[in-house]
């Protein structure tokens, strides 16, 4: 995520013009001198966005494969999935403009550094919007398994999705709006100049709408599905528990540590926090880039938690790569699989949404 956060070189000479508590400075007489930093973040940012990218494609590249050779989206689940693997996407085909930034500076002009800051962001919020829509489908599947037989339709699903891609797009105004070059044309970032309140505006909205509120609604839809599950007696129940768990630990984990910093970061500009040393100002922006690389590498972690570990992907990966590549991989569950998704082909189970997908 761009925001203010620049890696390129900041002088370490004094200015000379004089400086108020106002500038970009903050209470500082001089900026403090961020080499360090910058060297940091330049050097980490793009490794880590070549690993990311690399998994990003493999994983929902594959996903996208499978659901449209075996599955045809023949259910809400596979919409779902289809809807988040595009938003990963979307939001990865811009992490090679990200890592020339932090390498070289922006070199692609104004109209791209808001067009990519304008996917990115697009991207961004869908995914999180999408993983909550699949936990509340998957809870309506199982807590209340009668009644939503009757309402979960595909063109439930599909309304559902043009509605959140809607709605994504309008969240991302601003960031889209406010994207900007800056320090003599070569960074890429949202400055928001007297405008405070939209600066405010977009560390809430991610806060609490894209990140409290998706939250709360896991951890309730999956406590509920927990309940329901162990009141059944399936082999597969202790298995489904563990994922479940697993699914929200790992979301917690990978986007809490962001949502505090830029939390942090709203109390900066209320005048709430300030920073009498260089050093703690230092810290948070060193917390800013390690806790975002965490949060991203969320995106990567989506294609097994949501497709590859459901038994129905597993076996299709399985067959695809039989098929492709029959002398480089070999699997003894092959014969077992492939007539097994054969039967499935015949009887026509293999549109049905159930959590064996699981």
């Amino acid at each position: 995520m761009s925001y203010s956060v620049s890696y390129s070189s900041v002088s370490s000479e004094l200015p000379t013009m004089e400086t108020t508590p106002d500038d970009e400075y903050g209470d500082y007489e001089y900026p403090c001198n961020k080499e360090s930093y910058n060297k940091f973040g330049s050097t980490l940012m793009p490794s880590f966005y070549g690993v990311v990218l690399m998994l990003s494609l493999i994983g929902n590249g594959l996903v996208l494969l499978v659901l449209v050779k075996y599955e045809y989206l023949k259910s809400i689940t596979n919409i779902f999935i289809l809807n988040l693997a595009i938003s990963d996407l979307l939001s990865t085909i811009c992490l090679p403009f990200w890592a020339i930034h932090h390498l070289n500076g922006w070199i692609f002009g104004v109209a791209m550094c808001k067009l990519i800051n304008g996917m990115f962001y697009i991207g961004f919020y869908s995914g999180i919007m999408f993983l909550t829509l699949m936990t509340i489908d998957r809870y309506l599947a199982v807590v209340h398994a009668v009644s939503a037989a009757r309402s979960r339709k595909i063109r439930y699903a599909t309304v559902t999705s043009i509605i959140v891609w809607l709605t994504s797009t309008l969240a991302t105004i601003p960031d889209f709006y406010f994207a900007t070059l800056a320090d003599d044309n070569v960074t890429c970032v949202n400055i928001y100049q007297n405008a405070v309140s939209w600066k405010l505006l977009s560390y809430y909205q991610q806060n609490i709408l894209f990140f409290i509120l998706p939250f709360a609604i896991i951890v309730y839809c999956y406590f509920r599905i927990i309940q329901t599950l162990v009141k059944c007696r399936t082999v597969q129940k202790h298995r489904t528990l563990r994922v479940i768990f697993t699914i929200v630990v790992v979301f917690f984990l990978c986007w809490s540590p962001y949502n505090i910093v830029i939390f942090l970061r709203s109390f900066e500009e209320l005048d709430l926090l300030r920073f009498e040393e260089c050093e703690l100002e230092m810290r948070l922006d060193y917390a800013q880039i390690i806790s975002y690389t965490v949060a991203y590498f969320h995106c990567c972690l989506n294609p097994i938690f949501y497709a590859f570990v459901g038994q129905k992907f597993r076996r299709h990966l399985i067959h695809f790569c039989n098929h492709c590549f029959p002398y480089s991989i070999k699997c003894y569950q092959r014969q077992y699989v492939t007539r097994t998704i054969h039967l499935e082909y015949s009887d026509g189970s293999m549109g049905n949404d159930t959590t064996n997908n699981w």
